[in-house]
């Protein structure tokens, strides 16, 4: 027993073992089979309409009825006589008194009034009595109405309507259920004074009410429609009670009646229609009207069905039960929409058994209603014609029955011959009609006795119920002689047929009704669920009590009880028991058919709540079966039931075939009768709006108890004998081995079965959950629910709450909730935990409850001041959350983590986010999409950013405790106290071996400056990170520092050249100039003997080097250009491009160098390429001279050409292919160069050429010195002069020219003479060609003219120098 914490409780059924692992997708296959059980169940018997409209014979009409003896088949059976109170009793034999009486069994009251006393006798209890006795008249009629709303006080639910021959009195009457003495409820009535009387001339009779309250009642003496107004105070046009007359027009009927209508067709009756707002009046002379309520105190009459009887003998020509003599209608009764959706709509009964069935014409027009909420009303007409039973057997010819020992179940009583004639109905006075059962009375055959005429359906003879064995032909009436009626061939459908019997009651009836149906509340199912109709017993029988009817006479209140199929079935069991004759059980089983009977065997053999035929005395008690009867249920079960069979499908023209399993009876009966328990509820939705606004269930708490008892007696049966779905050795014809087909038949039906019973426990666990789920207050449950599951948990049915993804969700979401309320009023969780997990554990896991228990263990943490008990609890905690961490919703852990960081619980707050990180994705599909570089609109990605919220909780916990250490820069390793828990925190992160974490960690640290702390690290999983896309500036940089930390410096130089390189990365132009630097830094570094790869490092570094090289040229452009990048839009494009990638030399060359005529950077470029072409680097210096000499004076052009050649010369001497001296070739100023001129050096003969084309204006010693200046060594400037000297070539073939480059050659060997005597000369005095040069300086001055006495002076110096010095 569980108690809630609301004070109620109940009994919880607990499965024997819950489903520990769902499986959806067989839950899923189970729930189609119930559904095709009800579909199956709203198509077995068909609408009464169709039945009706099937011709018998050719004709609309039918007698066809099935007649027993008084035997276990019989339709109806006296349950028990209620006797009037002794004391009431005595007073009305007094024959001085006038007595009238009634039932009300809305309020289970049979009002008895004795002259004016009025007497409200409670049936149930048996003796108690209610009176009223507060006005003077003698009462002829009591009937219930319903009121008004808003006229009366709110306890008021029914009004007590009084007649008398002089007067109409109202009393209010307020109903309240409580519990009696036998533990069963019955009614409390109370009576209230509403002051609302009206005297009357015309004594009233058969008052009926309407839905909204309106009151009309029949006048005995003139047969007018009258109607009671009352309402709350008096109006200034209207008394606050009237009587008005509806048969003599609206204006008269304000006035005093002078007259009787003059019409002698008198109304008789009244009946109201509530279903379809509507009601009905029958008069004496057979005519029906039907009328409608047409706003306040009018009504509108819709149509008027007179001539019944020419309608009746039209349809059933030559019937000897129909004639004028006894064509007296004597009552109506309304067809209630759940019997015929069809639209039949009304049935009158003569005092003969004639029924007439009413429906709306095919070619009818809809009658409007004056008010807009009322439904339009069709005109109706008769559509058929039932007659009575022609072979009834008289009550005294019941009291010996037999059998034939071989008869087929269902053979009417043809093989019984009766010795006396059928019994006729001529009389019946009191009829009544529900749920297609028919009752009716009449006086029998001696004082102080009735008849009772009993009919019902006899679904196996129309119903589709699946007998392998034909029903037997119908009856047909022997009377019927017309060669019109009964020689046309039958229907091809079978029409109503009807079981009947005539019943002897004590006493004179009085009144009948029927008892109000007990059963199991139906919870609101969409109308587009199928549902049987309620004349399907068989579909309702294992939900629903049996109909029982009351029938008050003047000796008491009789109840009839209409036997149901499992009834007949049960006491075929029993009479099997004790005689041991099996026939009629195999009779039973050819009637109902296979399925069905095994449905009901299972409902015997595990004991049905609604078994018994008697009323209801617990809330749906399992009904005791003795065990012998419950041994021969099962066995028939299983013998009934039958063996799978493998039906095979041949592909034509193939030799391949597939099959399917036609199941036996044993798994279609386990399926119907699980079907037919859950049809209550099973597609209705789990939730209503409750009046104050919030939610609560669908269908009442009680009802889902009985329903649940049923199934776990059911689920307890099976699991107690599982024999009865497997096969046994003799079940295979000749004790043959089964083939391969009956095998596979088998298999699929055990795993049906298999299925049905997984759903089975799963759905008693699922009631479970609901009541505890309506115990706790559901709607305030869902209001506490995010937006999302309260709409899933308000628009889902049963059934996805126990098959559907939905469902769990849900189901946790509400659950979590549940456990908060415990938690949040300080309870302990492990009881109701302990409930859950027994009474429906696939609703709260054993991961679940770890979780629960785990919150609580946080909690006791928070409250405790001894630090020893909290780190226990907080460490008993973690290990149940990560135990249960399957079942733990992000939200919650994100809860979870941030207690654990308020208690400074370094170990939870790391560990459960990272384990969680490993569950949520467990299948690994998150990580293989990381692997593969998180590719876009990929599926997988769901799953990797569910790790990534995990990662981002333990993020987020190592944040917090680093803003809590005071020492935040302190390294990660410290074990300084100040910062322990932040210290512990990083040592746990890092100590993690999920590779994908530590890259987010990675990436989180390099975001909050801590990359330099991390490269001292050196954690495990570093480089990979770094190396891993995508990739990035920062990345790169970190990575090349990591080898060279790591001794590994040639790999940080392949990661530099790859940076420096890099064209996803927009780096600054000296950005990547400086990587290369760093690269060939990091190259050189690389020691010989590492790794055995000192030939392709040296190979790498020259590359490195001369992309160095370039690089550098490339950064000189764009400097030089820089100034010009305004220009226009696709220069300042072009110098841009410069900046955002290395470019080859050759492109510089052509793309810059060239096309801006940048002649330093051309020459620059082909020193740097080393590339000798003297038709590319002629023009170069050509261009240099040209541009220095334009139109400028020889000074400002010598300086010009100094500035230039000096500059250039320092900076690319020695390089023959940018400054060309070593080499020599051909005379440039020639216009064409003779072929016999000597090749000089370049730049040399262009200095000397300008020099001699300013003869007096340049000192000499002009030439040589820029060549000395440039670092042309003075050995190498005299040789380039002597060639020139020699050559003998245009213009040293002309003597002024020959003597000017003598002055020019002493002036450079006086300037080497002096250098080498300094101190600090490069050169040696050892290393001076004192000979060579002496000898040169005989050979110029004997070659000097005389008039160059100053060259003259410098040779001669130049000799005391030698002299003096060597």
């Amino acid at each position: 027993m569980y108690s809630s914490a609301h004070g109620k409780s109940r009994p919880l059924q607990s499965t024997s073992k819950s489903v520990a692992t769902l499986d959806l997708p067989a839950l899923k296959n189970a729930c189609h089979v119930l559904e095709e059980q009800l579909n199956k169940d709203a198509q077995i018997t068909p609408d009464l309409n169709e039945l009706l409209t099937i011709l018998t014979a050719g004709i609309p009409a039918s007698a066809a009825y099935t007649v027993f003896p008084d035997d276990y088949r019989v339709p109806f059976q006296k349950r028990r006589l209620v006797g009037i109170p002794e004391g009431l009793f005595q007073y009305y034999t007094t024959t001085s008194v006038t007595s009238h009486m009634g039932l009300m069994p809305e309020i289970e009251r049979v009002w008895i009034s004795i002259d004016h006393n009025l007497f409200l006798w409670d049936y149930i209890e048996g003796q108690e009595l209610s009176s009223f006795v507060d006005q003077p008249d003698v009462i002829t009629d009591v009937a219930l109405v319903k009121p008004k709303p808003g006229v009366f006080i709110d306890d008021i639910t029914s009004l007590l309507v009084i007649c008398t021959p002089v007067s109409v009195v109202l009393l209010g009457v307020s109903t309240s259920s409580v519990m009696g003495p036998n533990n069963r409820t019955h009614k409390d009535i109370k009576l209230y004074a509403t002051d609302m009387s009206i005297a009357v001339d015309v004594e009233m009779t058969s008052v009926i009410g309407t839905q909204e309250g309106r009151i009309f009642m029949c006048g005995v003496q003139d047969g007018c429609l009258y109607e009671l107004h009352y309402q709350e105070k008096e109006g200034w046009f209207g008394k606050r009670v009237q009587i008005i007359n509806h048969s003599v027009g609206g204006v008269q009927s304000l006035l005093p009646r002078l007259s009787a209508p003059k019409s002698e067709d008198r109304i008789v009756m009244a009946l109201s229609d509530l279903s379809r707002g509507c009601f009905y009046t029958l008069s004496v002379k057979n005519t029906i009207t039907i009328y409608r309520t047409n706003g306040e105190k009018s009504v509108q009459e819709v149509q008027h069905l007179s001539k019944l009887y020419k309608a009746a003998q039209d349809k059933a020509p030559g019937s000897p039960a129909l004639t004028p003599q006894n064509f007296q209608l004597i009552s109506l009764h309304v067809i209630d929409p759940s019997e015929s959706r069809a639209g039949v709509q009304l049935m009158a009964m003569t005092a003969n058994g004639i029924r007439l069935y009413f429906a709306p014409s095919a070619f009818s027009l809809a009658v409007g209603a004056a008010s807009g909420s009322q439904t339009p009303l069709r005109h109706l007409q008769v559509i058929h014609v039932r007659l009575p039973p022609p072979n009834l057997l008289h009550p005294d010819e019941q009291t010996s029955p037999h059998r034939p020992a071989m008869s087929g179940y269902g053979i009417a009583q043809a093989p019984q011959q009766q010795t006396s004639r059928p019994y006729v109905l001529s009389a019946l006075e009191n009829v009544c009609y529900a749920a297609g059962l028919t009752i009716a009375a009449q006086p029998g055959d001696v004082d102080g006795q009735d008849y009772v005429l009993c009919m019902s359906p006899d679904l196996t003879r129309f119903g589709n119920l699946g007998q392998l064995h034909g029903s037997t032909p119908q009856q047909q009436s022997p009377q019927y002689t017309n060669a019109s009626y009964g020689t046309v061939p039958g229907p091809s459908r079978p029409p109503l047929t009807e079981y009947a019997t005539l019943l002897s009651i004590p006493g004179r009836t009085w009144d009948m009704a029927p008892v109000p149906h007990s059963g199991c509340p139906t919870a609101s199912i969409p109308s587009s669920s199928p549902s049987p109709l309620v004349t399907n017993e068989l579909a309702y029988q294992f939900s629903e009590h049996t109909r029982q009817f009351m029938i008050l006479t003047n000796v008491g209140v009789t109840f009839l009880a209409k036997r149901r199929a499992l009834d007949y079935l049960k006491d075929v069991i029993e009479e099997y028991q004790v005689e041991g004759n099996a026939q009629p059980l195999i009779e039973f089983r050819d009637s109902f058919g296979r399925d069905q009977t095994c449905a009901m065997l299972l409902a015997i053999a595990s004991g049905n709540t609604f078994l018994e035929m008697g009323e209801r005395t617990s809330l749906g008690g399992i009904s005791t079966v003795s065990p012998e009867i419950a041994m021969v249920a099962k066995q028939a079960f299983y013998d009934f039931g039958e063996r799978p069979m493998w039906s095979e499908r041949v592909t034509y023209g193939t030799s391949e075939g597939s099959g399917t399993a036609i199941f036996s009876g044993r798994r279609e009966g386990l399926a119907l009768y699980f079907a037919r328990l859950v049809r209550p509820f099973w597609n209705a939705k789990l939730t209503k709006p409750s009046p104050t606004g919030s939610h609560e269930l669908n269908i009442s708490d009680d009802a889902l108890v009985v329903i649940q008892k049923n199934m776990y007696a059911l689920k307890e049966m099976l699991d107690t004998n599982p024999h009865l779905f497997h096969s046994a050795p003799h079940d295979h014809t000749g004790a043959r081995p089964a083939i391969a087909s009956e095998q596979e038949a088998w298999k699929v039906e055990q795993n049906s079965v298999a299925q049905l019973l997984d759903l089975l426990a799963r759905t008693i666990e699922a009631i479970s959950f609901v009541l505890l789920l309506s115990d706790h207050r559901m709607g305030e449950l869902i209001r506490q629910c995010d937006s999302e599951v309260q709409k899933l948990v308000t628009s889902m049915t049963f059934e996805e709450l126990v098959v559907d993804e939905k469902g769990v969700s849900s189901a946790r979401a509400l659950v979590n909730v549940v456990i908060n309320q415990q938690i949040g009023q300080q309870i302990s969780v492990d009881t109701i935990s302990e409930v859950l997990q027994q009474r429906c554990g696939s609703f709260c896991s054993t991961d679940d409850v770890m979780l629960y228990k785990a919150r609580e263990n946080v909690r006791k943490a928070v409250e405790t001041r001894n630090p020893i008990e909290r780190q226990t609890f907080l460490g008993d905690s973690l290990r149940l959350f990560m135990k249960g961490a399957r079942n733990l919703e992000f939200e919650k852990l994100r809860e979870i983590i941030g207690d654990y960081q308020q208690l400074d619980y370094v170990q939870g707050a790391i560990q459960l986010a990272l384990h969680c990180a490993q569950i949520y994705d467990s299948d690994g599909q998150g990580q293989d999409y990381w692997l593969a570089g998180c590719p876009a609109n990929d599926p997988r990605a769901q799953f990797w950013e569910r790790r990534s919220h995990c990662y981002d909780l333990a993020l987020d916990s190592l944040s917090v405790f680093e803003e809590r250490s005071p020492n935040t820069r302190q390294p990660l390793g410290s074990g300084d106290d100040s910062d322990r828990v932040r210290s512990h925190a990083y040592e746990l992160a890092f100590e993690c071996d999920d590779e994908m974490f530590h890259s987010t960690l990675y990436d989180w640290l390099i975001q909050r400056g801590m990359a330099d702390e991390l490269l001292a690290m050196r954690p495990a999983y570093l480089e990979a990170h770094l190396r891993r896309e995508p990739a990035t500036v920062e990345k790169f940089q970190l990575l090349w520092q990591f080898y060279v930390i790591n001794g590994e410096p040639l790999r940080a130089a392949e990661v530099l050249g790859a940076l420096a390189e890099s064209t996803e990365f927009d780096l600054p132009l000296d950005a990547r100039l400086e990587y290369l630097t760093l690269a060939v830094g990091n190259a050189k570094s690389h020691p010989v003997s590492v790794g055995g790869r000192y030939e392709t490092a040296i190979a790498f570094l020259t590359d490195l080097e001369e992309k160095l090289e370039v690089a550098q040229v490339q950064l000189e452009i764009y400097h030089s250009l820089l100034p010009r990048i305004k220009e226009s839009e696709e220069v300042g494009k072009k110098i841009k491009l410069l900046s955002k990638c290395l470019m080859t030399i050759t492109e510089l060359f052509q793309e810059y160098a060239e096309p801006f005529d940048l002649l330093s950077i051309q020459l620059l470029i082909l020193h740097v390429s080393e590339h000798r072409d003297e038709n590319i680097v002629r023009p170069i210096w050509n261009r240099i001279f040209e541009i220095a000499i334009d139109s400028a004076e020889t000074a400002v052009a010598a300086d010009r050409i100094v500035s230039r050649v000096t500059a250039i010369g320092q900076r690319f001497y020695p390089s023959d292919c940018a400054f060309p001296l070593s080499k020599c070739f051909p005379q440039l100023y020639c216009i064409r160069p003779s072929s016999s001129e000597l090749s000089l050096g370049h730049v040399a003969s262009l200095l000397v050429r300008f020099s001699l084309a300013h003869k007096g204006e340049l000192p000499y010693g002009w030439a040589p010195r820029i060549l000395v200046q440039c670092g042309v060594p003075y050995p190498d400037v005299w040789d380039i002069l002597y060639e020139m000297y020699e050559s003998q070539v245009p213009p040293f073939n002309e003597q002024a020219n020959v003597q000017s480059l003598s002055s020019d050659i002493a002036v450079l060997l006086a300037d080497w003479v002096e250098n080498v005597q300094r101190p600090q000369s490069a050169v040696s005095r050892s290393e001076f060609p004192v000979y060579r040069v002496e000898q040169a300086v005989d050979q110029y001055l004997s070659e000097l003219e005389t008039s160059r006495a100053e060259t003259r002076a410098t040779y001669e110096n130049i000799k005391r120098q030698l002299r003096r010095n060597w």
